[in-house]
């Protein structure tokens, strides 16, 4: 990919809010002695920044709690019902406020203080398993209480996500925001990997309500962790014509996908990540499939082929955070996605289960550098003023990856998984 006769990850111009690099941030003199020693190395230079410390702690938190829900709500909904439908319809209703929300929640994140969203939304996220935790304690519980509260919490998240991961641009200079983003990356992985190991652990041996109490206690720390945010200097303008308050929500959206359409950059990083929702990331969807009937190793081999993507996914993650913007992101992005499908063709022709999980890991490799790289330059190339509305497309990704699940159910009844 080019822009302007140069490869994407070598600009001709500076993209926006791009600072020369600082001298290195200093690890505070009052850190453990082998935790300041593990600050020094690369992999780890984003957090000697005290905000972005405390928005990837604040991060880790809420990852633990999301992951556990995806386990909990699931098991909750089956304990309740024991109908498979119900259980499919409460995760594929959360896709519909990412749908008709996340425009919207660009542009408040663009508009407002965005540690304060932030802080809203954790603070409601609490709240909510709270109350589960209560109805589930109390013998109160209902189906509709599952549903509707998991409708609110794909709201809060809707409105989260943007406005948190516009603030990670903000909280490093732009020299260490690959880094930043790998580092969330390796966070994100770990949590996917314990947080459901947890819930089932908690469930198993003190009750549903025990995870919810957990989630609620996750996200009361990630309170505190953010309200130790500085308050925000950024001004809320656009880069038009002035203020972005003078805007409605109507013209402020416009711009935000005008401006997401028209930037070169932008464009082909959403693009890329769209493409991939839609026609890569979906084969999870028809795991199940291949484990049972085309590799016979059952839900335990189930497992082991997600597991084998989430160390794949972990390596890669620690390999961007080590190298940083030294990267060669444009050729990167574009390679890592195009791996990223070459080698899902190459697990769906694998005879044997040894050789899957070989080429489950390289998946996991592939769709971190992919998806991270991507979030990397669409916040490089977006200014702060735009960065929430840009994030947002971003997230709406997640839309996309539903109906990339739904047609590969369908493709794979007419005309087999692989």
């Amino acid at each position: 990919m080019r822009i302007r006769g140069r490869v994407v990850s070598q600009p001709e111009s500076r993209p926006p809010d791009t600072q020369d690099e600082p001298p290195a941030a200093q690890v505070p003199p009052w850190v453990w002695a082998p935790l300041a020693a593990l600050l020094r190395l690369r992999t780890f230079a984003a957090l000697r920044h005290h905000e972005f410390r405390l928005l990837w702690a604040g991060q880790a938190s809420t990852a633990m709690a999301m992951w556990m829900d995806q386990v909990v709500r699931g098991w909750l909904m089956y304990e309740l019902t024991n109908s498979p439908v119900q259980l499919g319809l409460v995760h594929g209703m959360q896709a519909l406020p990412i749908l008709l929300l996340s425009p919207i929640a660009g542009s408040v994140a663009d508009r407002y203080p965005r540690k304060l969203l932030v802080l809203l939304a954790q603070g409601l996220a609490g709240l909510v398993y709270a109350l589960l935790a209560l109805l589930i304690l109390t013998g109160h519980i209902r189906p509709w209480h599952v549903y509707a509260t998991a409708f609110v919490m794909a709201i809060v998240q809707t409105f989260h996500q943007p406005a948190r991961a516009a603030m990670v641009a903000d909280a490093v200079p732009s020299c260490h925001l690959t880094n930043a983003i790998g580092l969330a990356s390796i966070m994100f992985n770990v949590a996917r990997s314990t947080g459901p190991a947890l819930a089932g652990g908690l469930i198993a041996t003190l009750g549903t309500a025990s995870c919810y109490v957990v989630q609620t206690v996750c996200y009361l720390v990630a309170v505190r962790w953010t309200l130790q945010l500085r308050p925000e200097t950024r001004p809320a303008t656009s880069p038009r014509d002035g203020s972005t308050l003078a805007l409605s929500f109507r013209q402020s959206i416009v711009e935000g996908w005008t401006f997401s359409w028209r930037n070169e950059t932008v464009r082909t990083g959403l693009l890329i990540t769209m493409c991939a929702s839609l026609c890569i990331m979906p084969f999870t969807t028809l795991l199940p499939i291949f484990a049972r009937d085309l590799l016979g190793v059952g839900a335990t081999g189930q497992g082991g082929l997600l597991t084998a993507m989430g160390l794949g996914a972990l390596c890669s993650a620690v390999l961007i955070s080590s190298l940083g913007d030294q990267l060669p992101r444009g050729w990167l992005m574009l390679g890592g996605v195009t791996v990223y499908g070459l080698s899902v063709m190459a697990f769906a022709a694998s005879p044997s289960f040894r050789l899957s999980l070989g080429w489950m890991t390289i998946v996991g490799l592939a769709h971190v550098s992919s998806y991270a790289l991507v979030q990397t330059v669409i916040q490089t190339y977006s200014p702060s003023a735009l960065r929430g509305r840009t994030m947002a497309l971003f997230h709406m990704s997640t839309v996309v990856l539903t109906v990339g699940s739904v047609l590969a159910g369908m493709l794979a009844a007419l005309v087999g998984a692989r």
